[in-house]
């Protein structure tokens, strides 16, 4: 007997913390929150406590005191605030990014606020386990930056992050509870992160094709970013192991970051291997592009060259129209531009090409 006692005994001092899943103490309530930011990924991790009746009573008091103070309890003689509730708030970043002008590695992080009325120190630590800022160490702090609490309006019921104020590089996360909210710019280097990321992908499956290479070598051509780079794999998109050697866009975007380099004898013996490869697409959108670039009479022949290839077409006619009004010759712009009406494929085409005769007959310029 004695033994099936103390048998039960050991069985319950070892389970007896075991526990059935409940909601968190205190009435708050676990969130995440996250966004990509260019092609960083954000997450917040944090528990909400709420208002409840205490209006007025929440900043500079035991719930959100000021600055960092001894709780008495933990390791902390000097805590800030733990930016939520119960466990750490925690803030992840899958790269580096700026946090108010301030580098900040990847990673996950503890998340602090040292709150005053009219500044604010918001804390990055390196600890993102302990509970809550009860042992919070600012030895462990990654960066420190400082930053303005705003008032709202309207009070905000339940403790919760946004991400506000969005650009292609750069988010504000806000902090919003009661009649306050706590602000932080988050930037990332998307050009940085974007190349990265190609220079990752290039070398598993996804650099088993042309087309990656070449949207690789076409994103640094938009972006007049590492052309160096970026002929390397327009090489690799035009080169005889992926397909792309006889395809045309491969080759024109090629010609792209020559001429990007300067390199522009190389980009028009590039083009030479291009155009033969084209269909009437091709040709009509090159000749476009030529037409934006001011390359007027370099359009017009490659307009000539695909009414060549497959005249008496909607696009071909449609081009040399674009083509002679681009360089003043409204005369026979309005000749071929008559002659694709009656070909249009459907009725937002045949508005466009009404539209058009309307204005070459007025001597303006269709483009």
């Amino acid at each position: 007997m004695k033994n099936t006692l103390l048998g039960l005994l050991t069985f319950f001092s070892l389970n007896c913390f075991a526990q059935l899943t409940t909601p968190p103490s205190g009435g708050n309530k676990k969130a995440m929150v996250g966004e990509q930011v260019g092609l960083t990924q954000v997450e917040i991790h944090y528990d909400r406590p709420g208002v409840k009746g205490r209006e007025g009573k929440i900043y500079g008091t035991p719930i959100v005191h000021t600055g960092f103070q001894n709780l008495g309890f933990g390791t902390a003689t000097a805590a800030p605030w733990r930016a939520g509730a119960n466990e750490n708030t925690t803030i992840e970043f899958s790269t580096d990014v700026k946090i108010e002008g301030k580098d900040l590695k990847a990673g996950k992080y503890g998340f602090f606020v040292a709150y005053e009325p009219d500044v604010c120190t918001v804390i990055f630590s390196h600890n993102s386990v302990s509970w809550g800022s009860f042992f919070y160490d600012p030895n462990e702090d990654a960066l420190r930056v400082t930053v303005k609490p705003v008032d709202l309006d309207k009070s905000v019921e339940w403790l919760k992050y946004e991400f506000i104020n969005q650009t292609d590089n750069s988010a504000t996360v806000a902090l919003k509870w009661e009649k306050k909210m706590i602000p932080f710019k988050v930037e990332v280097d998307l050009e940085q992160t974007q190349l990265a990321v190609f220079r990752n992908e290039l070398r598993n499956r996804k650099g088993f094709v042309w087309q990656t290479w070449d949207q690789a070598a076409y994103w640094c051509i938009q972006h007049h970013t590492n052309l160096d780079e970026a002929l390397l794999w327009a090489d690799s998109a035009t080169g005889p192991f992926f397909g792309g050697a006889t395809e045309f866009l491969p080759h024109l975007n090629r010609a792209s970051v020559l001429n990007g380099l300067g390199r522009n004898a190389e980009a028009e013996a590039e083009m030479k291997i291009a155009i033969p490869l084209g269909n009437v697409n091709d040709l009509h959108q090159y000749a476009r592009q030529l037409i934006a670039e001011k390359k007027t009479n370099e359009a017009l022949e490659i307009f000539k060259l695909n009414y060549s290839k497959n005249p008496d077409q909607f696009t071909t006619l449609v081009g040399l129209g674009r083509g002679y009004s681009a360089t003043g010759d409204f005369k026979n712009a309005l000749k071929y531009m008559t002659k694709a009406l009656p070909l249009s494929p459907n009725e937002p085409n045949k508005k466009a090409v009404e539209t058009m005769i309307e204005k070459l007959n007025n001597k303006e310029d269709i483009n």
